[in-house]
């Protein structure tokens, strides 16, 4: 009686064992996911970030990237942990695993916090950027995420492209009678096209530019968002097959 109760713990074990394997696996490919995002978010978009007089933005990606590289080595962790048996190093596991979890949740709060206040940010922070940093010394920056985002979003000027009337820029003699960047153009390749702002040879959307950004962050923190919840998910589940192993090992000698 006793063997075949010994036997049932023991394939129990063997069973907890490969579920967590399986789990922790799955955990490193989802680390990875999340670190994609972050560096995505950094890299590929880093050019709308300067645009923004909030952080909030940049920090969640650096909080995913954090949270993407730790997921990883404790998935590695979380294998060796499994296959040794060790009731220590299992321990170690679920304390990263809280950690990430919190990290998470911290992501979380802090997107949810500039979903809030995202539209007022813009409203108040993104005419006033192109008007007074657009082709001004020391901000080349400004000036290639203004040119990027009106490109790439095909519109002009923050509300719209009479917003470019008030530019320090286009009021100079550097502007070369331009009313408009040429990056607000259809066809930017035209040398000197800002000068004519007929809806023909410029973007016109209603809302202007404010609309279209507002609306891929928005989009962007709604993948954040969701890539959190789905490993915080994961977690949970790590966590109690952890806490299941955990109990089924004998505790180790001192």
């Amino acid at each position: 009686m006793g063997a075949n109760k010994e036997k049932n713990e023991t394939c129990g074990t063997i069973c907890l064992k490969y579920l967590l394997f399986t789990f922790n696996f799955l955990f490193w490919l989802a680390g990875g996911a999340v670190m994609a995002v972050g560096i995505w978010t950094l890299v590929e978009k880093s050019d709308y970030i300067s645009l923004l007089s909030s952080k909030i933005y940049a920090v969640s990606a650096y909080i995913l990237i954090m949270a993407g590289v730790i997921v990883m080595v404790t998935g590695i962790l979380g294998c060796c942990a499994t296959f040794k048996e060790q009731r220590r190093l299992l321990r170690v596991y679920f304390v990263l695993l809280l950690c990430i979890f919190l990290l998470e949740i911290l992501a979380g709060v802090l997107a949810y916090i500039y979903y809030q206040q995202l539209n007022e940010e813009l409203k108040g922070n993104l005419r006033e950027t192109m008007v007074q940093k657009y082709h001004q010394p020391e901000h080349e920056h400004v000036t290639k995420a203004v040119d990027k985002l009106q490109q790439e979003f095909k519109c002009c000027g923050s509300n719209s492209s009479s917003d470019w009337v008030e530019s320090v820029w286009i009021r100079s003699r550097e502007a070369d009678s331009r009313l408009v960047p040429d990056s607000c153009c259809k066809s930017p390749v035209i040398k000197l096209c800002g000068r004519r702002a007929h809806p023909s040879n410029i973007y016109k959307v209603e809302g202007g530019c404010i609309t279209k950004l507002e609306n891929f962050i928005l989009n962007h923190l709604q993948i954040i968002g969701a890539v959190g919840v789905g490993i915080a998910c994961v977690q949970i589940v790590g966590m109690f097959f952890t806490c299941c192993l955990y109990r089924s090992l004998k505790s180790e000698p001192y």
